[in-house]
């Protein structure tokens, strides 16, 4: 596989030498260099947002049905280059090649919903109260250039949807992806300025994350900020949006429960969870983290889960054989250990697991916890990556109140065969997106976000392109 030479996309030409320096981009499974990253200097970050700001003019003038139709020939070519763009996220992120493969196919999917969700963007005539007034209209315009900041455990699937909502909904885009992961946006950069999005429209920059996200939401020229990542990071750039009053879309971090209950398929169940939870060795912010189990199938359950998570294939996502992946940087394994550590310590049990693997790369044994007390920091904050909580309970109603006693509602889950136990949870668990029976809560018609500390706003389905707006009331009245 091949691993392209990176640029930066700036004020309509790419840009392999930059001002800024460069850094290495390394093989999670390997820790060799891939290539070298040009970062942008401050001069180049205030370049990128002027282009956006003509970059704005030029695409808002352009028809929703232009708009769609540009958006859909990205969806095509996207889908075209698939293979080539998920050999390079395999390659910069780690995740197993079958996995890269169908986030890139599902992000073609999501340009292509936000395609013909720009033909949809609706208004409304209000009948007027008073004489003399002949229309009242309530209509939505595109905000402005936006400034989306995204981190390298989607590389594909994350830049793309604030992508395709921002340039549906007409507005320009300066992206910033991590700089772990730059090849797969810059490819999928390229699909859409092959597509026909005016170069001005699209800009691409990587440097300092602190920097390029402080300088660019201070530009006067950027209207709307889009982040994903930690609820730490999302707080610190709300609060930078805030002082200049500008719209903020927050998909932050999560602490997803799974309650298992006690006439679910256990078998199905635990098929299902262990899928889910070591994709992308847990570096999901929906990953199921927390398992609520009935006391009386404690043991049962634990027993299976763990041979189970042992029997995992773990390698390099280039071999077919791989079901788990690397971590993405060294400070995922530091972090992975604190977790494992800081609940042993206290007196959980470890059940497997728990430790770097010894080989090259960033490989950490999928692990699995039992009775980690409730003041345990894997208990209270999101390890981000392959680590599993088991914790019994008596009542569904216990279980319920664990489940949302965090302060994070991002995902929640949970198995079972009765009707009306299956309502009563997607009522009661307190999360954006509640699945009952699946796992499969991210979908391109449907609007993904969290509650409480999860974030601020929704991405994805019609909602996701109402954020890149903003309402206008049109009054005319009789003339003189």
């Amino acid at each position: 596989m091949d691993y392209p030479e990176l640029a930066l996309h700036i004020a309509g030409r790419w840009r392999t030498q930059t001002a800024g320096g460069q850094r290495a981009v390394v093989d999670p499974a390997t820790e060799a260099t891939l290539a070298q990253l040009p970062l942008a200097s401050r001069d180049e970050l205030a370049q990128a947002a002027e282009s956006a700001r003509r970059g704005f003019a030029l695409w808002r003038a352009k028809s929703a049905l232009e708009r769609c139709n540009i958006l859909r020939t990205a969806a095509q070519t996207i889908r075209d280059r698939a293979k080539t763009i998920a050999q390079v996220l395999t390659l910069e992120q780690g995740k197993p090649l079958a996995e890269a493969l169908r986030e890139v196919t599902l992000s073609a999917d999501i340009v292509d919903f936000q395609a013909e969700e720009a033909k949809r963007l609706y208004g409304r005539l209000v009948p007027p109260r008073v004489e003399g007034i002949l229309s009242q209209a309530v209509t939505r315009q595109p905000v402005g250039p936006v400034a989306a900041f995204t981190p390298w455990n989607f590389p594909a699937n994350l830049p793309t949807r604030k992508l395709a909502s921002a340039l549906a909904a007409g507005c320009s885009v300066v992206i910033k992806p991590a700089e772990e992961t730059p090849g797969t946006c810059m490819l999928l950069v390229r699909a859409f300025l092959d597509a026909g999005v005016p170069p001005d429209a699209l800009n691409m920059v990587c440097g300092d994350p602190a920097e390029v996200s402080s300088f660019l939401i201070d530009h006067p020229a950027i209207a709307k900020v889009s982040f994903t990542g930690s609820v730490a990071v999302g707080q610190l750039l709300g609060e930078q949006a805030a002082r200049h009053v500008k719209r903020f879309t927050g998909e932050l971090g999560g602490h997803a429960p799974v309650i298992v209950c006690e006439d679910a398929d256990f078998a199905f169940a635990l098929r299902n969870s262990i899928a889910a939870k070591f994709r992308n060795a847990g570096q999901v912010c929906a990953s199921p983290i927390r398992f609520y189990l009935p006391r009386a199938r404690f043991d049962e359950w634990a027993e299976a889960f763990v041979q189970a998570a042992r029997a995992l294939r773990i390698g390099a996502g280039t071999d077919p054989a791989t079901q788990m992946g690397p971590l993405a940087h060294a400070r995922r394994i530091e972090d992975m250990q604190r977790f494992v550590d800081d609940a042993v310590d206290r007196g959980a049990r470890l059940l497997c697991g728990g430790r770097r693997i010894a080989r090259p790369g960033y490989f950490f044994e999928p692990t699995v916890i039992a009775d980690a007390p409730d003041d345990s920091r894997v208990m209270r904050q999101e390890p981000f990556g392959p680590i599993a909580v088991l914790q019994p309970y008596d009542t569904l109603d216990e279980a319920i109140a664990a489940a949302n006693a965090l302060p994070y509602g991002l995902g929640a889950y949970a198995f079972t065969r009765d009707l009306q136990t299956a309502h009563r949870l997607g009522e009661a668990l307190e999360a954006g997106m509640v699945g009952i029976n699946h796992f499969g809560v991210s979908q391109p018609e449907m609007p993904f976000g969290g509650w409480k500390q999860s974030g601020i706003g929704q991405e994805m389905g019609a909602e996701g392109l109402l954020h890149y707006t903003e309402l206008k009331t049109i009054t005319v009245g009789v003339p003189a």
